[in-house]
Parts: C-alpha cells; sequence; structure tokens
C-alpha cells in the first residue's frame, strides 16, 4: 500500500502537532494506552489513519496496532508510524519510552492540508483529542499550529544553540500557537493565576497540574488580525518582559511573509520555477515567488543571426557532432539515476535537468574544475542534442567547443556558451535556465 507524503508538497501548509507526556509503565500496555486510540478514533474523523507501520505496513485497526507495537517493542520502547493512504495526507509518529526513566509518551505528526481544519467544529474534535491525552497523560508540552508559520516564530530552537536547545527543551515560554498545553512547570514557572487568567479563546485547567490554552476557535484563521492579536495578547501576558506592540508588529510580518502571492512567471521558465518554489521550506515560498515575479530572467543572448554564424572549421564535422554526441551521454550517465527522463532528450528532460542542478546545488557543491571541465561540456552537447532531435537543429561544428553552433530557423544557438553561464553559480542555472533558451529557439525555428 502507497501511504502520502504531507512533505511531498510544499504547495499547501499543514498543521504540526507535537505532544511529549508520562505514562505508568507498570500499567498493561493496552489498558495504559486505551485512552490515547479511542481518543484518536473518537475525534480524527477525515483524517484518521488507515496505515499502521511496525516492521511492516498494515491496515490500520486496534488489533494490527497491537502486532505492531509488540513486533518493534525493546528493553528501550516502541516506535510506530501512522499514515494515510488518501488526503489529507498524514505522517504520526507514536512513541514510547520505558528507560531511561521517567517513561516518556512521544506523539509527533505532520497533516497536509491545514485547510482541513477552518471549521470550528472539527478544531473542537481536535481540541477533545488533545484534552483527552493531555488528561491522561501529564504533560510536559505540547503544540498544535501552522507549520509555516511555526517555522518563522524560531521553533524549536528559539535563538538557542541546537545542543541548549536538545538539552532545555521548551524550559520557559518561547512563543504561544494556536493550541498550546503547559506542564505544571511551566504553569508553576509564570504562575497559576497568572496562566489562568490568559485572555484567550479557551483556558482549562487539566488534571494534573497542566493548562490548555487555545488562542482562537480556528487554527485556519491564525494569520488573521484578530488572531494575531489575540496571540500577541496571550505572550506578552504570559511573559510580562514583552511589549504587547511589539510581539503583534513581529506576528503581522510573519502573516506578510505568508500571504499568498500569485505566481507570474514567465511561461517560458513557469515549469522550472513551480518547481523551484514548491520545493522551497513552506514559510519562505511566497516571498519566493514574489521574488520570481519581480525578476524574471534576461532573455537569452547565446545565440546568432544565421548569416553571421561561425563556418565549420573542422576536418570531418561527421566525426565533431559524433563527438558532441558522445558528450551529451556523459550527461545521461551522470544523471540517469536521478533524473531518468535525461534518456529522452526532450525539453522537459531539460526542466528535469535544470530543476535537479539546483536542488543538488551543482555549481556549489563540487570542485570548480570538475563543473568546467566534466559538466559543463556534457551540459552544452545535451542541450545541442535537444535542439538537433527536438527542432531539426543542425550543427555546426567548431575546434572551439564555445564556438560550436546549432542552426534552427534563422539563428544559430551557442550551447557550450549557454552551459557556461548556466554553471556559473546556483542562480544562474535559473537565470540562464536550458529551459527558456529550448523555448527561445523553438519560436524562432520558423
Amino acid at each position: 500500500m502507497k501511504i502520502l507524503n504531507p512533505y511531498e508538497s510544499n504547495m499547501e501548509d499543514r498543521l504540526q502537532f507535537s505532544f511529549r507526556g508520562s505514562f505508568d509503565p507498570h500499567e498493561p500496555v493496552e489498558r495504559e494506552f486505551e485512552v490515547f486510540l479511542h481518543a484518536l478514533e473518537a475525534s480524527a474523523g477525515p483524517w484518521m489513519p488507515n496505515v499502521v507501520q511496525g516492521k511492516r505496513n498494515r491496515k490500520y485497526s486496534r488489533a494490527n496496532f497491537w502486532k505492531a507495537f509488540m513486533e518493534v517493542r525493546d528493553e528501550v520502547g516502541v516506535a510506530i508510524g501512522l499514515y494515510r493512504t488518501t488526503r489529507p495526507a498524514l505522517e504520526m509518529t507514536f512513541s514510547s519510552w520505558f528507560s531511561p526513566s521517567p517513561p516518556v509518551l512521544d506523539v509527533q505528526f505532520m497533516l497536509q492540508p491545514l485547510s482541513l481544519f477552518a471549521e470550528e467544529a472539527r478544531c473542537s474534535n481536535f481540541i477533545d483529542m488533545v484534552r483527552a491525552w493531555a488528561s491522561r497523560y501529564p504533560v510536559t508540552y505540547a503544540v498544535a499550529h501552522s507549520h509555516a508559520d511555526e517555522q518563522l516564530s524560531g521553533a524549536p530552537n528559539y535563538g538557542r544553540d541546537m545542543q541548549v536547545s536538545i538539552r532545555d527543551g521548551f524550559d520557559k515560554i518561547y512563543g504561544v500557537y494556536w493550541l498550546n498545553v503547559f506542564g505544571p512547570a511551566l504553569v508553576e514557572a509564570v504562575g497559576r493565576e497568572r496562566m489562568l487568567s490568559t485572555p484567550v479563546h479557551l483556558v482549562e485547567e487539566l488534571p494534573g497540574g497542566g493548562v490548555l490554552l487555545v488562542t482562537w476557535p480556528t487554527v485556519t484563521d491564525f494569520a488573521s488580525e484578530e488572531s494575531r492579536q489575540a496571540q500577541a495578547r496571550a505572550l506578552a501576558h504570559l511573559r510580562p518582559d514583552l511589549d504587547v506592540d511589539t510581539v503583534l508588529l513581529a506576528l503581522r510580518d510573519r502573516s506578510a511573509t505568508l500571504a499568498v502571492v500569485e505566481p507570474r512567471f514567465h511561461p517560458d521558465v513557469e515549469p522550472l520555477l513551480s518547481r523551484v518554489t514548491g520545493a522551497c521550506v513552506i514559510s519562505e515560498r511566497q516571498r519566493k515567488i514574489a521574488e520570481f515575479n519581480a525578476s524574471p530572467p534576461p532573455e537569452p543572448e547565446e545565440w546568432l543571426p544565421a548569416n553571421a554564424a561561425f563556418p565549420v572549421d573542422v576536418q570531418d564535422p561527421a566525426d565533431a557532432r559524433e563527438h558532441y554526441a558522445t558528450l551529451a551521454e556523459h550527461l545521461v550517465a551522470i544523471l540517469h539515476t536521478q533524473v531518468p527522463s535525461v534518456f529522452e532528450t526532450t525539453p522537459e528532460s531539460l526542466t528535469d535537468v535544470d530543476f535537479h542542478l539546483w536542488d543538488r546545488n551543482f555549481p556549489e557543491t563540487f570542485e570548480r574544475w570538475k563543473i568546467d571541465e566534466q559538466l559543463m561540456p556534457a551540459v552544452g552537447a545535451y542541450l545541442g542534442e535537444v535542439l538537433v532531435r527536438r527542432l531539426g537543429g543542425q550543427w555546426i561544428p567548431r575546434k572551439k567547443l564555445e564556438e560550436a553552433q546549432v542552426r534552427v530557423g534563422n539563428r544559430v544557438w551557442l550551447p557550450f556558451v549557454r552551459a557556461q553561464r548556466y554553471l556559473g553559480s546556483r542562480q544562474a542555472l535559473l537565470d540562464y535556465s536550458l529551459t527558456q533558451i529550448y523555448r527561445e529557439a523553438e519560436r524562432h525555428r520558423a
């Protein structure tokens, strides 16, 4: 069975949830985790996991959950995956650690799309689930929020060194999100009376001393002005050292960063830039779209009028053309595993090459001599071969690679010059893409 991956696309925001509590290791596990499973099954509705993963994937059922639990359990603990095969996409990890003490129940998940929680009733069901878990398993800290906005907030390190962050965790209130459960230690650090008087949508004291706090009725409205004001008031209330206006200003800036920007990409590079923005960290996606909208790539300059073409200056043109074909095969050899379409020598394969080289940042990852001496000739020859095979182009061989041309219609194109510019930097892969120059040549082939 194929499970969906909520990280596969950044086109939509996700609900991120983190829960860390404790449990009684002396109780039979079926009894101890009954509340966890019952609350999940009662509240999840359309996002209920339908796959449980232990040593293998099984269709979700209580019986299969316990099969997975027992087959992966060891003296340290258990880690089980819970997923879905249809939208919404879910990646959930249920972990229970028996050793070292104290025992820990850790539940993490990412759910896409966030828009699933646009209705207050569905958010209420989610809150009911978390309330049930937090009431049964005393919580250190739990949070549910927009994944994109949480990234912008600085979580989970909040400016701390990684090792310090791992050591200290959420040792004080660094931020307030849509749903928060503060454990007894955090409640006492803030002051129970102050915590319970937080001006938000919902505040509840939980068994064991924790407090459940929900800033706004629906999580999808997290970036609205009213929700941001509630979030700012809550954080400033719990952190009197912070100024509410300063906090609100930072939250508004995050909302502006996440505001949807309609792509207006040049049609020649739209397939490439859509993939690039889709691969960006979700919190940076809208900013990157705006950047591409404002700065379209320059028009290709690697061409000459056909009547100004350099003449053939090699003794055996057929041998030279065979050499270009061999160079193009070098690119196929380099990329065929990660970019299978490179075998096809099509305009779509050029876009796949563009994206792969950008995604892996070839120009700034590999030594410059390898880029200039090995990759550049292969890329230039491959581009030339696509122009020949798909646009009816003709190689005009030259002794110097940078002077070799492909005639298409009333222009000759310089694929090796383009490749040299293209491989100058990661940004150059987008500014001088193979996709764009092919589409420009296509328009001038008549």
